[in-house]
C-alpha cells in the first residue's frame, strides 16, 4: 500500500530539547548494581567501577540527562547513608523492589561521577515523601555549594572538594501512589515548601520538578499548576504502556496479533495524555515556560519467568521498537511543551535499551531506536502532514493509526548545510507500506538522501545473550520519485528514517 508524506520544510515549529532523549535508573533489581555498577574490584572490565560496555552503549546513543535514585526508591532514600567510606554506610530494606538489602555502595558521589562518565545531566529526584526540608536543603547544599558551609566541608572530607552543577531536581516522587499517598492540595502545600530550600548557589540554576499526575488525572495537574505553577520549571508526568489492564500485565514475548494492537493502541494514547494535561497547564502558563516532563514511561509486562517478581525484568521485542518509536515521535510533535523525557528503565528493568547477564550485554530493538532518532536531540521541529490508513483488528474495535511520523532540521556542521531527518513508524504488524516523502521546499531539490530500517519477520523477535543481534538498524534503500519526493519500502511493524540534506 501506498502513503504519502509531507515535510512542510519552511513551516519550522518548535526545538526539540535534547532531553527528551533522557533516561532513568532507579535503584531497582539490576539497574544499578550489575547494569552500571560493577565496583573497582570486578573482574568485569570497568572504569571506577563503572561497567565500561554499558556506559560505551549509552555514550553511543548521545544519552542527555540521567535520572536517580528514583522512582519510588527516591522517597525512602536518605541520601547521607550513601556517602562515605563504604564500610561505614547504612544498609536498608528495599521495601519497593524485591525487599532485597540496599548496602548504599552507589551514592551521590558514584552519581555524579556516573554523569561525567557519560557526559551526561544529572537529575536528581528528592525525598518528600519520608523525608523533610532540612534533609533536602542540605543534600542540595552538599552537591553544589562552593564556599564555606557544613556541606560543603562534609563532601570536601569524602574525597569532592569541588562542587558539582545539578541540572534537574525533582520535588517527590508520585507522592499521589508510592510517595505519599497524598491529595494533590496537601502535595502542593508540600511542594511550595520543600522547593524554598532548593536553593540556587552561584552560577549553578537548578530546574525544579513539581510531582506531577498518574496518567489521566487532570484534577492533580489543575491544583499543582493553579496553586504553585510560578514556582516551578517542570512538571512530571508518568504513563506506562501495557497491553489489557494495569493489573492484568502479559509476557513481553508470548503475545498475539491483538495484545501486539492493544499495546501499540495504549502507546498512542500519550499524545491524548499530553495535550490534554497541556491544555490546563496552558490556562496557568499560556507562554509555556513550565515544561511537561515525562520522566517515567515505556512499556510494562510481567517480569521473566524465573526472575525475581520484585526486580521488574523483561524482554523486550520488535513491538517495543514499534512503541519507542511511536513515543518518541510524539515527544518531538509536542515539544512546545515536552522538554525532559526519561524511559523506565536505563539497563534490566522494563523497557531497558540496555540488558546485562553477568559479564554480556545485549542492546535491545529499543537501543536501535534511540540510535536512530539521536539526531532529532536539539533540532528544530517541521511541520509533517499525512493520510494513513489505520491498522489494528476492526472485529475487535482495536484500531491505531497505520504512521507515527515527526521530522526536525539542524545545521551538520561538517558540510555546512542543513539535514533533515524524518522517523517513520509503520504500525502495522502484516502489511508493508510504500512510503513517498515530499520535502516541501518551494519545489528545491533534495540532496544525498540516506535512510535506515528496524524490522524482523516476526513482532516477538528480541534480541538475546545468544543471539544478540536478531533486532539491528540496517540501511534501507531510497528511490527519487522527483526532486523533491523520495520514496522507501517499509515491512510490517518496522521503524525507518530518512536524512536528506537541503
Amino acid at each position: 500500500m501506498k502513503q504519502s508524506v509531507i515535510v512542510n520544510v519552511k513551516n519550522k515549529k518548535s526545538q526539540i530539547s535534547k532531553d527528551i532523549y533522557g533516561h532513568f535508573s532507579e535503584h531497582l533489581g539490576r539497574c544499578i548494581y550489575g547494569g552500571f555498577w560493577v565496583g573497582k574490584n570486578s573482574d568485569i572490565p570497568n572504569i571506577k567501577g563503572y561497567r565500561k560496555d554499558v556506559l560505551q552503549a549509552f555514550k553511543d546513543i548521545d544519552i542527555p540527562n540521567l535520572r536517580w535514585p528514583g522512582g519510588c526508591f527516591a522517597d525512602e532514600y536518605h541520601w547521607k547513608d550513601g556517602i562515605g567510606p563504604y564500610e561505614n554506610r547504612k544498609k536498608m530494606v528495599n521495601t519497593h523492589w524485591g525487599g532485597v538489602v540496599e548496602d548504599n555502595s552507589f551514592g551521590t558521589h558514584e552519581f555524579m561521577g556516573l554523569c561525567e562518565e557519560l557526559g551526561c545531566k544529572p537529575y536528581i529526584n528528592g525525598n518528600v515523601g519520608s523525608g523533610t526540608v532540612q534533609e533536602m536543603n542540605e543534600w542540595v547544599e552538599y552537591l553544589t555549594f562552593d564556599g564555606e558551609s557544613p556541606m560543603s566541608r562534609l563532601r570536601a572530607q569524602n574525597g569532592h572538594k569541588d562542587a558539582w552543577k545539578v541540572d534537574y531536581f525533582g520535588i517527590g516522587n508520585e507522592n499521589w501512589g508510592c510517595g505519599g499517598n497524598m491529595r494533590p492540595e496537601h502535595y502542593a502545600d508540600l511542594y511550595r515548601n520543600f522547593q524554598t530550600y532548593v536553593r540556587q548557589y552561584g552560577p549553578n540554576k537548578i530546574f525544579k520538578i513539581a510531582g506531577g499526575p498518574n496518567v489521566d488525572d487532570y484534577n492533580w495537574t489543575d491544583v499543582l499548576m493553579r496553586n504553585a505553577h510560578w514556582l516551578m520549571d517542570g512538571l512530571s508526568l508518568h504513563y506506562y504502556t501495557y497491553e489489557y489492564r494495569w493489573e492484568d500485565k502479559r509476557s513481553s514475548t508470548n503475545f498475539d496479533e491483538e495484545g501486539y494492537y492493544r499495546a501499540v493502541k495504549n502507546a498512542f494514547r500519550m499524545d491524548e495524555l499530553i495535550r490534554r494535561h497541556g491544555e490546563i497547564m496552558d490556562k496557568y502558563d499560556p507562554e509555556k515556560r513550565v515544561a511537561l516532563v515525562v520522566d517515567e514511561w515505556g512499556s510494562w509486562y510481567l517480569p521473566e519467568p524465573g526472575t525475581n517478581p520484585g526486580f521488574l525484568y523483561q524482554q523486550n521485542t520488535m513491538r517495543d521498537a514499534v512503541i519507542a518509536g511511536v513515543h518518541l515521535n510524539i515527544f518531538n510533535n509536542h515539544s512546545d511543551r515536552v522538554r525532559i523525557a526519561n524511559i523506565a528503565q536505563a539497563v534490566n528493568v522494563l523497557q531497558s535499551p540496555v540488558l546485562t547477564e553477568g559479564d554480556k550485554m545485549v542492546l535491545t530493538p529499543t537501543w536501535h531506536i534511540f540510535h536512530m532518532f539521536k539526531d532529532h536531540q536539539d533540532a528544530r521541529l517541521l511541520e509533517t502532514t499525512f493520510a494513513s490508513v489505520s491498522a489494528g483488528l476492526y472485529d475487535k474495535d482495536i484500531m491505531v493509526p497505520g504512521l507515527s511520523v515527526s521530522a526536525s532540521e539542524k545545521k551538520n556542521e561538517k558540510s555546512g548545510k542543513n539535514t533533515c531527518l524524518v522517523t517513520i513508524v509503520n504500525t502495522d504488524c502484516k502489511a508493508s507500506n510504500t512510503i513517498e516523502i515530499t520535502f516541501a521546499n518551494d519545489g528545491k531539490a533534495v540532496e544525498n538522501p540516506q535512510a535506515s530500517l528496524i524490522a524482523a519477520a516476526d513482532m516477538r523477535t528480541c534480541n538475546t545473550f545468544e543471539k544478540p543481534e536478531e533486532v539491528v538498524e540496517k540501511s534501507l534503500a531510497v528511490t527519487r520519485i522527483s526532486k523533491d519526493t523520495l520514496s522507501i519500502e517499509m515491512p510490517a511493524n518496522s521503524v525507518a528514517s530518512v536524512r536528506v540534506e537541503l
